[in-house]
């Protein structure tokens, strides 16, 4: 039977791939996916979902964006790395140490056909249910970046867009923090709405 593939804010990690300051004005529609993950960093904190960060090699393609960087809380870690995958020794380590129940990754960032792919691969084969948020992940080509979700989606991979994350992972209207998760989508329409 295939997986369904739903989400629950107690099993599952945000994952944001290398949105560095080296690749700005490199990456296609780059600032409109540093805002998409930025909203879904605002959801993961209102829903206790844990945000593992990733650097490629930091001391030449520079740090993680101001704009991301700046909403990094407790529930942030960042993870330097030279593998293009984001699921690295000291990554894994780290889930099996601090997030055991975790069976779902929602995967952000760059670059589609390198370090997203090979980052979801690698989960793949280690039995985690990867949804890519379409709106947060890009390469420097958009071709690029259309093959590689296409790759992922035949490898198993769940391509979704951030609202309906948002939506599933709340569940019910009743929802604790629905009020402000209503807020970060509103704000998020309105500002897409703008562009």
């Amino acid at each position: 039977m295939n997986k369904i593939g739903k989400l629950f804010p107690q099993t599952t990690a945000f994952f944001v791939c290398d949105l560095q300051t080296k690749f700005v004005n490199d990456i296609f529609k780059f600032n409109s996916i540093v805002q998409e993950t930025k909203y879904m960093m605002k959801v993961c904190k209102e829903l206790e979902v844990p945000i593992i960060a990733t650097e490629q090699y930091p001391k030449v393609l520079g740090e993680t964006v101001p704009l991301i960087k700046e909403d990094f809380g407790p529930s942030t870690k960042l993870f330097e790395k030279t593998l293009f995958s984001m699921y690295t020794p000291e990554v894994k380590k780290y889930l099996d140490e601090n997030h055991k129940s975790v069976k779902s990754i929602m995967i952000a960032g760059i670059e589609a056909h390198v370090c997203i792919y090979q980052t979801t691969l690698d989960l793949l084969e280690q039995g985690y249910d990867v949804h890519i948020v379409e709106e947060a992940v890009s390469s420097v080509t958009s071709h690029d970046r259309k093959i590689a979700l296409e790759r992922l989606k035949q490898s198993g991979a769940f391509v979704i867009n951030s609202e309906s994350i948002i939506f599933q992972m709340a569940k019910d209207s009743k929802h604790k923090n629905f009020k402000t998760l209503i807020k970060i989508v509103k704000e998020r329409r309105d500002n897409n709405a703008n562009l």
